[in-house]
């Protein structure tokens, strides 16, 4: 006889560890070599885990809930001198543990931290994959308390979230355990008054959501400052045709916006983030996403990758591309993945200014104000002017956990710089 120790067998290429959700077996009970002995989870699926030898477990070393390394030791199990085959390859993605496909996998827009807290006040335990997809929805540890759970010991599993979900979340806005701590929305008869009622479209659906999520989550701060772009504005008029020319796209202003944020992006990389728990994630890459109109009115956000690495005339392609997709639906789901920062040029609209809201899990956005003419004065050798200059305001709103106002305000007035020192001599 022998012991074989049985260690969190590897789940995935980018998994580290996973959560034991309940063992199928108990210390003296026989298991069969492939019979499943346990079920865990991970950031992205529930997975049932088999034996890989036959024998007695005589140790189980840890419990339900507990979060495991790849490659600990969790069991330890009695054998006749059995040990397990090392396969190739080939055989090898034949005996992987079954693991139950997740219809949020590719969808997901951020990953669980494994530092998450898998317990509630309530002492409902769940899974990392329960977490992410409630995430995913806007769905609090309260509502969650209040789907009916079909899994062991009142455990909630997918199947009973998505079907919650597919029956249009009843719990949404019942009520609550009062003696929780956490703020709780008045209950407020409103007049709502009488007229033509239209059903938001799915897409205005997710907007909403994402807008109060967003608000919910991130206490939002927004600064302000003016730019003088009168020598961008003329560089640009001069110089337009011949771009297009030269280049065959149209300069708008945009890429010449997203190339300044993309400087001061790399100056500023702690505005260059996003939150997960109670850690900063410092992104590798600068993606700037340009929230721009669909034709129904609706707002999309496509992504200029790596921004920064890009030249004007490199950006401009992008930007003409992004822009003409989006008003004709032809944007895939990779063209509005992987931004770590937003603008939103208010000033197509005619806005003098705007109070943008964070897309998450971003912690700051950039609102461009119109273009316009303002008397202004001016110091020059003979002295003070007034002069007629080309102005605009910029509006930076920022997450208050992890921005701080001189942060914020810094990187603000760093973008107008780039805009306002920009070269009228620059060349093609």
């Amino acid at each position: 006889m022998s012991k074989y120790e049985f260690r969190m067998p590897k789940l995935g290429e980018s998994i580290t560890e996973a959560a034991i959700i309940t063992w199928f077996k108990n210390v003296g009970d026989e298991v069969e070599k492939d019979e499943m002995l346990l079920e865990v989870a991970t950031d992205k699926v529930d997975s049932e885990v088999p034996s890989t030898v036959s024998g007695t477990i005589r140790e189980i070393r840890y419990k339900s809930n507990d979060v495991i390394k790849i490659g600990e030791v969790i069991a330890v199990i009695e054998t006749n001198g059995e040990m397990p085959f090392v396969k190739s390859k080939t055989e090898k993605s034949k005996k992987q543990p079954k693991k139950t496909k997740s219809k949020t996998t590719k969808r997901r827009p951020e990953t669980i931290s494994a530092k998450v807290d898998l317990s509630h006040k309530n002492n409902k335990f769940y899974s990392p994959l329960i977490v992410s997809i409630a995430r995913e929805h806007h769905i609090s540890f309260d509502e969650l308390a209040r789907i009916p759970a079909t899994g062991e010991n009142g455990r909630l599993r997918k199947s009973d979230l998505f079907k919650y979900i597919d029956d249009g979340r009843p719990f949404k806005f019942a009520p609550v355990d009062q003696t929780s701590d956490a703020f709780r929305l008045p209950k407020l008869d409103l007049d709502k008054g009488k007229g033509r009622r239209v059903e938001m479209d799915r897409m205005r659906k997710l907007i909403a959501d994402h807008m109060v999520y967003s608000k919910h989550t991130s206490p939002h701060v927004t600064a302000y400052v003016e730019a003088d772009l009168t020598d961008l504005v003329e560089w640009r008029n001069a110089n337009k045709v011949s771009f297009q020319e030269k280049y065959g796209e149209r300069l708008t202003f945009t890429p010449l916006f997203v190339e300044a944020v993309a400087k001061a992006l790399a100056e500023f990389e702690m505005i260059n983030v996003s939150v997960d728990g109670d850690e900063i994630i410092v992104k590798e890459e600068i993606n700037v996403g340009m929230a721009a109109a669909l034709p129904n009115g609706n707002l999309i956000v496509p992504v200029v990758k790596q921004a920064d690495k890009k030249s004007l005339p490199e950006l401009a392609v992008v930007v003409n591309d992004l822009a003409e997709r989006a008003r004709t639906n032809k944007l895939n789901a990779d063209d509005i993945k992987g931004g770590t920062f937003t603008i939103s040029n208010v000033g197509t609209f005619g806005s003098l200014m705007g109070t943008p809201i964070i897309n998450q899990p971003q912690v700051a956005i950039l609102a461009l104000g119109i273009i316009k003419k303002r008397p202004e004065v001016i110091e020059t050798k003979d002295g003070d002017e007034i002069a007629i200059r080309q102005m605009m305001y910029l509006s930076l709103s920022f997450d208050h956990r992890v921005v701080d106002g001189f942060l914020g305000g810094s990187f603000l007035r760093r973008v107008a710089d780039h805009l306002e020192k920009f070269d009228k001599n620059r060349t093609l």
